[in-house]
């Protein structure tokens, strides 16, 4: 199977393709264009550059002699069925449900977690505010997605209702998401709010995306003898469930940095509260030892291989089973690989729920405000899965 077939399966599985009297539509796996594939008697003809050039197969040629199927019936009749796009129904009335009581079982949940957060002993000065709730305050107002001063309405509702001891100003609340001891704390609080779907999750995935700030950079074109400014950003790593897209671990860096060296640190904490079966990654990930790392949690990891990679074992058998595994049977590789998506899922939800740039100046402050939208990920889908699963976390 070469890679134009492996992206056309792709597009036949996640893609919309429609059919009329002549032709099929295939939508563009690159951009917002689309393609159109009609049969000529000899086989099928794609609009796309790909096969006007080569005279042969593009992948969205492969696309369509996928997502159709041949039968032949009883009498020697052939049919032609079209596949359709696999889609999940939604449970209504669980979900309503836990949309339209969300923000107060939000801050329930989220000071029992900041309840379990140790208070730096008092030595001398001024008596600081409660770490449990400036913790608190912080993670919601990256919920409310409200500006300091309109948020403390919100604060004054949590502490009527027993979640916050003592009422902060606003501006302290900014002061606290510039303490860098606010990240391991954050980051804490991220893995035991997924610990309440440990029965849950066995299957992973892990993929990085980016935030943008509201900084920008300045760097001197040569080659055109101008200015250009860019806007800088940095990255989450993100390791999640996939039946309910939690986020079991999280790291963010630089926007440069490398994607590879982050799957140990997202794997072992991950492996700390779950038991991991399987662990699905893009090539960016495709290393001998993330490989034998997985094997070594009692898992199997579904990461592709790179065009230049060596068969090899090169003392590592997981590797080299692996490797024979995704040449000879590729299509059963690519059903588990494909559950990939679903940290696409929670990368969509977090962004759409809770906003793609971030809004704090500080770089401290920027990494705790991505670390607070994460966990306010994870809460949030605790929650829906109370209202589906029935019952109350037990962490």
């Amino acid at each position: 199977m070469d890679a134009r077939e492996m992206r056309g399966i792709e597009i036949a599985k996640t893609s919309r393709i429609r059919k009329n009297e002549r032709e099929w539509i295939v939508p563009s796996q690159s951009g917002r264009g689309k393609y159109r594939v009609w049969e000529n008697g000899h086989g099928y003809l794609c609009s796309c550059p790909d096969c006007q050039f080569r005279r042969q197969k593009c992948k969205h040629i492969w696309a369509i002699e996928h997502w159709t199927t041949r039968r032949v019936d009883m009498n020697g009749n052939e049919t032609m069925e079209s596949g359709m796009r696999v889609t999940y129904a939604q449970e209504w009335p669980a979900y309503n449900k836990a949309q339209t009581s969300e923000k107060p079982l939000f801050m329930k949940l989220l000071s029992h977690l900041c309840l379990q957060i140790e208070q730096p002993e008092y030595k001398f000065g001024r008596p600081k505010l409660s770490l449990s709730d400036m913790v608190f305050a912080s993670v919601l107002k990256v919920y409310t997605l409200y500006s300091g001063r309109r948020f403390i309405g919100d604060l004054k509702f949590a502490k009527e209702n027993g979640y916050l001891h003592k009422l902060p100003h606003y501006n302290s609340v900014f002061n606290y998401l510039q303490k860098p001891e606010l990240t391991p704390i954050l980051k804490d609080l991220i893995t035991k709010s997924s610990s309440a779907l440990k029965s849950v999750e066995t299957d992973f995935a892990v993929d990085t995306t980016g935030f943008s700030t509201s900084q920008f950079a300045r760097w001197y074109n040569f080659r055109y003898g101008k200015k250009s400014d860019f806007r800088i950003w940095i990255k989450a790593h993100l390791m999640c469930g996939v039946k309910t897209n939690i986020v079991t671990s999280a790291e963010v860096t630089e926007g440069k940095a490398s994607d590879c060296v982050q799957f140990k640190g997202l794997v072992s904490r991950t492996a700390e509260n779950f038991e991991i079966r399987e662990v699905s990654a893009d090539k960016a990930y495709s290393s001998r030892d993330n490989n034998e790392l997985v094997a070594e949690l009692g898992g199997t990891p579904f990461i592709p291989f790179r065009s230049n990679a060596s068969k090899r074992p090169w003392g590592s058998p997981m590797w080299k089973k692996m490797y024979h595994f995704y040449n000879l049977h590729r299509e059963e590789f690519l059903q588990h690989y494909h559950k990939r998506s679903n940290v696409e899922t929670a990368v969509h939800m977090i962004k759409s729920k809770f906003g793609s740039r971030l809004r704090s100046k500080d770089k401290t402050a920027q990494i705790n405000e991505l670390l607070a939208k994460v966990l306010c990920h994870n809460i949030c889908v605790v929650i829906q899965e109370m209202h589906e699963l029935g019952g109350m976390p037990n962490s």
